[in-house]
């Protein structure tokens, strides 16, 4: 019955060609006895989350020692780890406590809207940490003169703006699709590649929008903006004669050298794997919003000296 139910509902939506009222979200996994351990997996993962970048951010705001340029992009750093979790794994959360896996096109288009912000605005900010090492490394006698305030806030600024202003055209193309073949969404959130998946009317300007945008603007041109000041960071280590100096230089940007690594990686893997049930499409994107933001309070604080330092005196 459910099939033929399923049936109907194509043949009315391709015929009448409506607009689709609501969505059902089918989550991490079906099956029935793994609810209950995605939920607390999820839960835990959360939790830590804000807790973790929440400690960051109040400590950069609190210690006047942590007032550096670095600090400040983990700041920015941490507020985005907290909203992209925040956006994503809520629907995981709330569809357990209230069995309801629905949600409308409002919300969809909102849910698609910040999810695709977040993303671009976290590997931006990123890229402006990877700029800061080199200033740091590369230039250190022109370090304060480079990086100072003025320089870091504008920096901020356009990671923000540009991350926000760039999504703006996907929810209005979302809400031009006048057909879908289902009203399912093989995902655990609102994202754009399951939408256009089960879209069956022209989705070719979303298509090349989500290319241009989501693949060059948001992934490559980071990723190669990154890869230049690792390169120059790199060239600038080999050049140093001691080996104390390699090491320390090598050790501030270990960090964030490995959640660059964790979350390139895991996109690379994302998107070119189709997606069946709880296969890897699912198993990177919930790798890249739930653990990474997860790992990036340990990264940079487990093994930093000036934050350990901080969260000792606010104890």
């Amino acid at each position: 019955m459910k099939n033929i139910s399923k049936h109907f509902y194509l043949i009315e939506m391709i015929v009448n060609q409506t607009h689709v009222t609501y969505f059902i979200i089918k989550g991490i996994s079906e099956a029935p006895e793994l609810q209950v351990p995605i939920f607390l997996l999820v839960l835990i993962i959360y939790i830590i989350t804000l807790c973790g970048n929440m400690t960051i951010f109040v400590l950069v705001c609190l210690d006047h020692h942590l007032h550096t340029p670095m600090y400040f992009f983990l700041a920015n750093l941490s507020i985005v780890n907290m909203s992209s979790s925040t956006v994503t794994l809520h629907r995981i959360l709330v569809n357990f406590i209230t069995q309801d896996n629905t949600v409308g096109i409002l919300a969809l288009m909102m849910q698609c809207y910040f999810f695709g912000s977040l993303s671009g605005i976290e590997l931006f900010i990123l890229t402006a940490m990877g700029f800061d090492r080199y200033v740091a490394i590369c230039k250190p006698l022109n370090y304060q003169m480079v990086m100072n305030f003025r320089t870091c806030s504008v920096l901020a600024s356009f990671c923000w703006l540009l991350g926000f202003l760039q999504v703006i055209p996907y929810p209005i193309l979302i809400a031009n699709i006048s057909c879908y073949s289902s009203n399912e969404i093989n995902h655990f959130c609102c994202d754009i590649a399951p939408i256009i998946e089960i879209a069956c009317s022209d989705v070719s300007v979303l298509n090349t929008l989500t290319f241009i945008q989501g693949i060059i603007m948001f992934t490559i041109t980071p990723f190669c903006l990154t890869l230049i000041s690792y390169l120059f960071i790199i060239i600038a280590i080999l050049k140093m004669r001691s080996n104390s100096g390699r090491r320390k230089a090598f050790y501030t940007c270990s960090s964030h050298l490995t959640v660059i690594v964790l979350l390139y990686l895991t996109l690379i893997l994302q998107y070119p794997i189709p997606s069946n049930g709880l296969g890897p499409t699912k198993f990177f994107s919930l790798f890249s919003v739930a653990i990474v933001p997860m790992l990036n309070p340990f990264l940079y604080s487990l093994r930093n000296k000036d934050m350990k330092s901080a969260f000792r005196k606010r104890v």
